[in-house]
C-alpha cells in the first residue's frame, strides 16, 4: 500500500492514471450499450453482439504495423492526445449514425474508433516506462489491474443504467465527455522530452513505407532474439481466443440457458461478482508479487481461472453460476500484474512501442477469429457450454506450457534488456 501511494506523488503517473482511466471508461460504457442496444432490437440475432465485440479487435489487423512505429519514432503525447480528440469526434459522428439506424454505417464508424483507440495504449505504455522506475513497474501494473476490475464491477452496471435512463445516445454521451477529459489530462502532462521521443524527432516525412516496414521487422528481431520476451508472447495468442470468448459467453449464458427473461439485471450482478473477484485478486497479487516470481503467479492464475471458468458451465443456476465466476476472476490478477511487471523489465525502452506492436496484434487477430466463429456457428453449431470449455481449456494449456518453459528463462542476464540502437 506504501509503494501505491507513493506511486502516485509522481505527477505525470498520476495524470496518466487518469487518463486511461476516463478513456477506457469510454470504450467500456459505449460498447457495452451497443451490445444490449442490439440484443434489444435484434433478440433472435446474437451475431450482431459479436459482430460488435469484432469492431473492437478487428481495427488491430489493419492498423498493427503502424502503432509501434509511430509510438517509438514520434511523439508519444501527442499520440495519445490525439487518440483521444479524434475518438471523441468520431463519437459525434457515430450519434449520426445511430439516428439513421443503418448497421453498416454505424459498425463502420465503431471499426474507425477502435482503430484510432489502438494507438492510445502503446504510446501510454511507453510514456509509463520512461517516467517511473523498474522498482514501479508491478506496482503500476496492480494498480491499472485495479482499475480494470473496477471497470468490471461497475462498467456493466453503469452501462446498463445509462442505456436504460437516456438510451443509447446517453451511452454515447458519456463516451463524449470521457473521451474529452482523457484529452485535457494528458495535454497538461509535462513528459521529459527523452521519454516523448527515446529514438530522437521524426516527422511524417520520414515514416515512408520501407521505415516503417524495417522499423516493424525490427520488433520482431528483437523479440526472437529475447527467448524468455519470445515465449511470454507466445501465450498471447491464446489469451486473444479467451479474450474473444469472454467478451460475450457470460451475456449468452444468461441470455440463452440460465436468465432469458431477466438477464440486463442479472448481468449487472454478474458484473459485480467478477468485478469483486478481480478487485480482490488485484489487491491479494500486489502484495504476492513481493513474495513470489513472477512465473508462479502466472502460471498458478491460469490454472485457477481456467479450471473454474470450465466448471461454469455446469452450473445449474444463475446464483451458483456467479458464485463459479467470482472465484475464476480471483485468478486473473495474478496473470495480468506479474506480465504487466514483467514485460517493462525485460524491454528496452527505446523498443516497448514496436514490441507491443507486435504484441496487440497478435492478441485482436486470435480474438476477432474466435468472435467471427461464434458469430457463424452460435447458437445453431456450438452450444454456450461449449464456449466455456474452449475458454476455460485454452487458459489451462497456456498454464501448462508456461509452468514448463519459463523457470528455463528465470536467470539474471536474460531479463536485463537487449541493446539495441533505436
Amino acid at each position: 500500500m506504501k509503494k501505491m501511494i507513493e506511486i502516485f506523488k509522481n505527477p505525470i503517473f498520476l495524470k496518466l492514471f487518469m487518463a486511461n482511466l476516463t478513456s477506457h471508461m469510454g470504450s467500456v460504457i459505449g460498447l457495452t450499450a451497443f451490445m444490449f442496444y442490439l440484443l434489444d432490437r435484434f433478440s433472435e440475432q446474437p451475431m450482431y453482439a459479436s459482430i460488435t465485440e469484432m469492431m473492437y479487435s478487428l481495427p488491430t489487423l489493419v492498423v498493427f504495423f503502424l502503432v509501434g512505429v509511430l509510438a517509438d519514432r514520434m511523439d508519444r503525447q501527442k499520440i495519445a492526445y490525439h487518440c483521444d480528440t479524434i475518438s471523441a469526434l468520431l463519437t459525434v459522428i457515430l450519434v449520426g449514425a445511430v439516428y439513421t439506424g443503418w448497421l453498416p454505417l454505424i459498425f463502420a464508424v465503431l471499426f474507425l474508433r477502435s482503430g484510432v483507440q489502438k494507438f492510445f495504449f502503446p504510446a501510454e505504455q511507453a510514456i509509463l516506462q520512461g517516467v517511473l522506475s523498474k522498482d514501479d513497474y508491478s506496482t503500476a501494473a496492480g494498480l491499472n489491474q485495479m482499475v480494470m476490475s473496477l471497470f468490471m464491477l461497475l462498467g456493466n452496471a453503469i452501462a446498463i443504467f445509462v442505456y436504460w435512463n437516456a438510451g443509447i445516445y446517453g451511452a454515447l454521451l458519456v463516451d463524449l465527455v470521457t473521451f474529452v477529459l482523457s484529452a485535457i489530462l494528458i495535454k497538461k502532462c509535462v513528459i521529459p522530452e527523452e521519454v516523448r521521443q527515446p529514438n530522437g524527432k521524426h516527422t511524417w516525412k520520414d515514416l515512408n513505407v520501407s521505415f516503417v516496414m524495417k522499423d516493424f521487422k525490427s520488433g520482431l528481431v528483437y523479440i526472437l532474439n529475447n527467448k524468455l520476451l519470445l515465449t511470454l508472447i507466445s501465450g498471447f495468442g491464446v489469451f486473444g481466443i479467451v479474450n474473444g470468448g469472454f467478451s460475450v459467453i457470460p451475456i449468452f449464458i444468461l441470455k440463452y440457458k440460465l436468465a432469458p427473461d431477466t438477464y440486463e439485471e442479472y448481468s449487472i450482478l454478474l458484473g459485480i461478482a467478477f468485478g469483486s473477484g478481480v478487485l480482490i485478486g488485484s489487491i491479494v497479487s500486489s502484495m504476492l508479487t513481493q513474495k513470489f516470481k513472477f512465473y508462479q503467479l502466472i502460471v498458478a492464475g491460469l490454472v485457477i481461472s481456467g479450471t473454474f471458468i470450465v466448471a461454469a458451465s455446469f452450473a445449474p443456476t444463475t446464483w451458483i453460476f456467479m458464485m463459479i465466476v467470482f472465484i475464476a476472476a480471483l485468478g486473473l490478477p495474478l496473470v495480468n500484474i506479474a506480465i504487466g511487471g514483467w514485460l517493462p523489465s525485460i524491454i528496452d525502452p527505446k523498443m516497448m512501442g514496436r514490441v507491443q506492436g507486435w504484441i496487440n496484434p497478435l492478441m485482436m487477430l486470435s480474438q476477432s477469429i474466435t468472435l467471427g466463429i461464434i458469430a457463424v456457428t452460435f447458437p445453431t453449431a456450438v452450444s454456450v457450454e461449449m464456449l466455456y470449455w474452449l475458454v476455460g481449456g485454452c487458459l489451462i494449456l497456456v498454464g501448462a506450457f508456461y509452468s514448463v518453459i519459463l523457470p528455463k528463462f528465470m536467470k539474471e542476464e536474460e531479463i536485463q534488456p537487449a541493446v539495441v540502437n533505436g
